[in-house]
């Protein structure tokens, strides 16, 4: 299949990717969410009939910022709950569904794995269970990540290195990511694995990740604090290269194409905290400023880093944004929305 080009800063539409999306049931879990939001947006400016689901109401997300929220319809509801999501598969008649809904933040499923482990594991079987049931969906995308693949010493990862969480959070992508593959192989349910870097960009309200927390202290002239030594090595990608990525990867979903197929997407550029930290500074209103290293995390891997090289042979897809581009439109997002929020 021709691959399909990206939504270019939210701005010029593809004519070929539209008419694939114009009046397509599509139901994306997760929808408030940075990934949730931006995706939401593309897929009602490129004429879906999309349906949220939302757990908690959170004003202040890109999603309703953004006025998307009023643009599609929401059901309120938890993916704990089964009966809500076969209510949502059937009444909407959802033909594709973007599955990012999860508990996403490290720390706390450090804290309370349970929590985590039922809204990422129970809510990934609840979601392909009641689509299995509904049985007229077309293409899943299920959204794992990077940290499905746990500690390996050969990097970066392919999507043949095996899937072995240690962590709480690195166990219940695991767990889901095989699930997935589950639903896929033995019900010949539609569904593909996505995992991703550490993605970035405006939205993304938690502010103990790296980026946020960073852009947040320096906008307000404070030093960035980094909770671990600064080692660690991640590959980061910005938040509209992953938009465009889902598109591309359901819109190859044709007639089974890729069902049981996981691929990997990001930046192929791994950096260390310190040096991406040093990158935000460099572009801040405050570039005289220096880190405060604090060598306290735990329960992080040392290096983890993807190939995309999957991605670029069978759907054509290779990131757009350069991480200076992404970063500056990540920092000029803040700087929106801190005003804002403290006038």
């Amino acid at each position: 299949m021709e691959h399909l080009g990206p939504v270019e800063g939210m701005a010029v539409i593809n004519e070929t990717r539209k008419s694939f999306w114009l009046d397509r049931p599509t139901l994306v879990t997760g929808c408030s969410g940075i990934l949730g939001s931006w995706l939401t947006r593309s897929l009602v400016d490129l004429g879906a009939d999309v349906v949220g689901l939302v757990r908690d109401w959170v004003p202040q997300s890109e999603l309703v910022r953004s006025g998307t929220l009023d643009r599609v319809r929401i059901v309120r509801g938890d993916l704990r709950d089964g009966d809500v999501l076969l209510r949502v598969f059937s009444e909407y008649e959802i033909d594709t569904c973007f599955h990012l809904g999860a508990q996403t933040i490290v720390s706390i499923a450090n804290r309370t794995p349970v929590p985590t482990f039922e809204s990422n594991i129970q809510g990934t079987w609840n979601l392909l269970e009641a689509a299995r049931q509904w049985g007229a969906t077309k293409r899943i995308v299920v959204a794992s990540s990077d940290k499905a693949y746990g500690d390996h010493e050969s990097l970066p990862y392919s999507e043949s290195a095996p899937l072995q969480g240690r962590h709480p959070y690195d166990v219940s992508k695991s767990c889901a990511d095989l699930i997935a593959m589950t639903y896929a192989h033995t019900y010949g349910l539609p569904v593909a694995v996505t995992r991703c870097g550490n993605m970035y960009g405006g939205g993304d309200l938690n502010w103990n990740r790296i980026v946020p927390g960073t852009m947040r202290s320096l906008l307000r002239g404070d030093p960035p604090v980094i909770r671990s030594d600064g080692s660690m090595r991640r590959d980061y990608i910005y938040v509209l290269d992953i938009v465009d990525a889902y598109l591309t990867l359901a819109e190859a979903m044709v007639d089974g194409a890729y069902s049981g197929e996981a691929f990997n997407f990001g930046l192929d550029h791994p950096l260390t905290v310190l040096e991406l930290v040093n990158e935000i500074i460099a572009i801040s209103p405050h570039p005289e400023l220096r880190p405060i290293v604090l060598g306290e995390a735990v329960n992080e891997i040392q290096d983890q880093y993807l190939s995309s090289d999957k991605a670029q042979r069978l759907l054509g897809w290779q990131a757009k944004h350069t991480l200076s581009d992404g970063l500056a439109e990540t920092m000029a997002w803040y700087a929106s929305y801190l005003e804002a929020a403290e006038a």
